[in-house]
Formats: structure tokens, C-alpha cells, sequence
């Protein structure tokens, strides 16, 4: 059965639940020979562990499932341990991966909106919404989703790849960038890609989605062709880029983990016909 997201929570401490706990900002898990898990128990109790809030997401194969937060200082118990989402992947099982990003957002979201953004007011959980409520104003924030565009550009039987400055290192991966306010996601991604590389594109194809849960961006994926102009580093953000054929690209390019890799692989699989 897959993740039903929702409904009715269940009466807690009643059956065994999958946990998604967070003690700064590193999910608490239990390691084995086989990998990773998250807690299954009634009550996080049972493992020696206080939530300071806990919100039901929905159900896995008719098993709860919570995010809760542990709240500043906690640590795991000595039975468990705890690491940042990204590096369980391939260690958690896939779809507890996926939620345990769902939860990270969620969690994230509660931290940052405790009081209320009218007002001031300490804000409560709506019983009946994923939102929370200003008991004053009656403002109800919901959790924050931030579109970013990411694209693969193709010339020819090459690829743009681009390596960002900000974030160091010597990885490469394709153009991304966050959605503007007014803006659609088509021109999202053409002026992404002139700010930052100075090109235009043309036949711009939906891909595939991906949540990126770090903290709480949705990536729209999308393929594209080359339409003119030469690569120029527009803005401080690119460091270098340029096109490479398969079996040209540098040493380090994006992991499985992510849309950027999916789209870079779909390119290497069409690279003798295009898309």
C-alpha cells in the first residue's frame, strides 16, 4: 500500500508508529547491518525520547507516520544515532527516505513559525488543516514551498554543465534556480540561464519533479535546446562552465540522489538522438 498522505490522526500511543524525529536539525535513527531505520514504536517514550511537537503526516502500508521535533539540545539515546536526511539515502529504505525529507520539511516549518508574521502572536497547530493558526489574527501559514527550475540544455551532442562558486568544490551540474514572483516556470528558466551563462534556449520540455526537502524547495526539471549566443559568466554565482560531449565530463557530476543527475543521465541516453 502506498504513503496516504492525511486523514485522521490515531489515538496516540495506541500502535506501533514510524518516528521521524529531528534533535538538531539530524534525524534520530537506528543502525544495523542491513542499514538504517526509524523508530517503530507507540510512543517515542519508549525510546527515551521527549518531542516538543509531533504532527501526523499520514500513513505507510496502514502505519502512522510523524515528523516531530526534539527540540534545541536534544540528543539521541545511546540505542540510536543521528545524521542529516541526505547522507541515509541508500541507507533508509526509498520510501523512508522520501519521508523522512517530507518530515525535515514539516519540522523546519514549525520552527520557523512559531509566532505569528501579522501579529506576533505564538501561533497554534489548525485541527483540521495542515497550517498553523494566529489565535489573534486568524492568519493561517502554511507550509512553505519554494518552485525552483532546474534544466538540462542541450548543443548538438553536448551538455551545459556549470560549476557553482558559492557552494565550492569541483562538483558540475546543470543550470537551477528559484521561481520569481509573476514569473512562469518557462521564463523562470530562460532567465536563469542568461543571468547566470548568457545563452537562450528554445524547446524547453517538461522532465520531472523532484521535493528537495533542504529546506523547502519543489524542483521542476525541465530539457532544452541551445538557441544562440556564447557562454558568458554573467553574475558571481558560476564559476565555469561549458559543454561536454559523453565521455568528457568532469570528474565530479551530481549523485543519484537528485533531479540534476536524472536529467543528466537522460541526456547520456539520448545523446545520439536528442530528446
Amino acid at each position: 500500500m502506498p504513503f496516504e498522505s492525511g486523514g485522521r490522526p490515531p489515538t496516540p500511543g495506541n500502535e506501533p508508529t514510524n518516528w521521524f524525529a529531528f534533535a538538531q536539525k539530524r534525524l534520530v535513527f537506528e543502525a544495523g547491518e542491513d542499514g538504517a531505520a526509524v523508530p517503530v514504536t507507540a510512543s517515542l517514550a519508549e525510546r527515551g525520547l521527549t518531542p516538543d511537537w509531533v504532527h501526523f503526516m499520514g500513513r505507510l502500508d496502514g502505519v502512522p507516520c510523524y515528523a516531530a521535533d526534539l527540540g534545541e539540545g536534544a540528543t539521541p539515546p545511546p540505542s540510536m544515532t543521528a545524521s542529516g536526511v541526505r547522507e541515509l539515502f541508500g541507507r533508509l529504505r526509498d520510501d523512508l527516505f522520501a519521508l523522512a525529507g517530507r518530515a525535515q520539511h514539516l519540522v523546519h516549518w514549525h520552527q520557523t513559525n512559531r509566532f505569528c508574521g501579522r501579529c506576533g502572536t505564538r501561533t497554534v497547530d489548525h485541527p483540521d488543516e495542515r497550517a498553523k493558526h494566529c489565535p489573534q489574527c486568524g492568519l493561517l501559514t502554511f507550509p512553505r514551498l519554494s518552485p525552483a527550475v532546474i534544466t538540462a540544455v542541450r548543443k548538438g551532442d553536448a551538455i551545459l554543465l556549470a560549476r557553482n562558486r558559492q557552494r565550492g568544490g569541483k562538483m558540475f551540474s546543470i543550470i537551477a534556480g528559484f521561481v520569481e514572483p509573476g514569473e512562469s516556470l518557462e521564463e523562470a528558466v530562460r532567465r536563469e540561464i542568461r543571468e547566470e551563462v548568457g545563452i537562450e534556449v528554445k524547446n524547453l520540455r517538461y522532465f520531472a519533479s523532484q521535493p528537495w526537502p533542504y529546506p523547502d524547495s519543489l524542483m521542476l526539471g525541465f530539457t532544452a535546446e541551445y538557441a544562440g549566443g556564447e557562454i558568458r559568466l554573467t553574475d558571481d554565482e558560476i564559476a565555469e562552465a561549458d559543454w561536454y560531449r559523453v565521455g568528457a565530463f568532469p570528474p565530479e557530476i551530481p549523485s543519484k540522489i537528485s533531479i540534476s543527475r536524472a536529467l543528466i543521465d537522460h541526456f547520456v541516453a539520448t545523446a545520439e538522438k536528442g530528446w
